[in-house]
């Protein structure tokens, strides 16, 4: 199994055990792929939830440019309500995890 592989399964576990939610392993891997090389570095692999410029960032490269949506307090909204979904204590919130959220939860898994 490639350490790419290793990941979504783990994601998808945290999914599971964490947020609750069967993982669509298909939209799952695609969207880990989308991450790029950051699901590797520990500090670019997850996201925190307290620091406001972390979730600018997932705001504006997420969000807006790579989902397409328009600028607003929906957007706002949406990542909060992901957060809260994760889990305010847990520290260790996966970007892939996150964002595979967001994509469910706008409804644009055709991105993918």
């Amino acid at each position: 199994m490639s350490k790419r592989d290793e990941l979504i399964v783990k994601y998808a576990a945290d999914l599971k055990d964490k947020c609750g939610i069967s993982a669509d392993m298909d939209l799952l891997k695609k969207v880990t792929i989308g991450c790029g090389p950051s699901i590797y570095n520990k500090d670019a692999a997850t996201v925190s939830g307290s620091d406001a410029s972390e979730l600018a960032t997932v705001k504006n490269n997420f969000l807006i440019k790579k989902l397409g949506l328009s600028d607003g307090p929906k957007l706002d909204e949406a990542i909060a309500s992901v957060m809260d979904t994760y889990g305010k204590s847990n520290r260790n919130k996966y970007r892939a995890v996150v964002y595979y959220m967001l994509t469910k939860h706008f409804g644009k898994e055709s991105i993918y």
